[in-house]
């Protein structure tokens, strides 16, 4: 496997990949996502997708509504998979990665496997679109998006790079607001799961504008 690889198709991609849980944690395609890497088994699946040399790991968020185990908590069904393109250790057993997002997945069938961390069987087939860097663009309302965004940030004190932001590509803007907005764990899945980046962005408005509103109804705390 190079260094460097770029996916062109699902075909180039594993069929059977790590997954981490972690609720509230939106991965999407060319988005990259810090994590710190702390527990026991996630910290072997990481050495385990360094040995390998595929590098990938797929971010999942698990379905709260479902019940299951504790210790095993039902999962939704699609989540994106990332390439670990960074990498530090912290002198006290951690490890500091990044994660760039390839792909989302659906989740055919869990594994039953010796390792602590959990293994899926997985397709990207009805995600082909997320290996076109840029697509759907041209669809995005990127006006309603800054609009929403400036009224959000507005409201909650907020500051921001309006320069780096008005010279973001689209997709960049849609997917980098979309992972970092302080939704929860349900809005976060509804976004990834979103079938095109119009969509995307028109559901990211709606949300935003929601949430404004809530800030209107006396009594309603901000939103932290």
């Amino acid at each position: 496997m190079p260094m460097n690889p770029r996916y062109r198709s699902p075909a180039e991609l594993p069929g059977v990949i790590p997954v981490f849980p972690l609720a509230g944690a939106l991965l999407l395609p060319r988005g990259q996502l810090p994590l710190n890497i702390f527990e026991p088994r996630y910290l072997a699946m990481i050495d385990d997708a360094l040995r390998d040399g595929h590098r990938l790991i797929g971010m999942i968020q698990p379905d709260g509504v479902t019940e299951a185990p504790k210790l095993k908590p039902a999962l939704f069904k699609i989540g994106c998979v990332g390439r670990i393109t960074q990498l530090a250790e912290s002198g006290d057993g951690r490890y500091i990665i990044e994660l760039t997002g390839v792909s989302r997945f659906r989740v055919e069938e869990e594994l039953t496997v010796n390792t602590d961390y959990r293994q899926c069987r997985v397709t990207y087939a009805p995600f082909a679109d997320d290996f076109i860097a840029r697509k759907g663009e041209d669809a995005v309302n990127r006006d309603a998006l800054l609009r929403a965004l400036t009224d959000f940030m507005t409201a909650n004190n907020m500051t921001a790079d309006w320069d780096d932001i008005k010279q973001a590509p689209t997709e960049a803007l849609v997917n980098g607001l979309s992972m970092m907005s302080p939704y929860g764990a349900p809005e976060k899945q509804a976004l990834l799961e979103a079938p095109d980046l119009k969509t995307r962005a028109e559901l990211l408005v709606a949300i935003t504008e929601i949430e404004l509103a809530k800030k209107n109804v006396e009594g309603e705390p901000p939103l932290q």
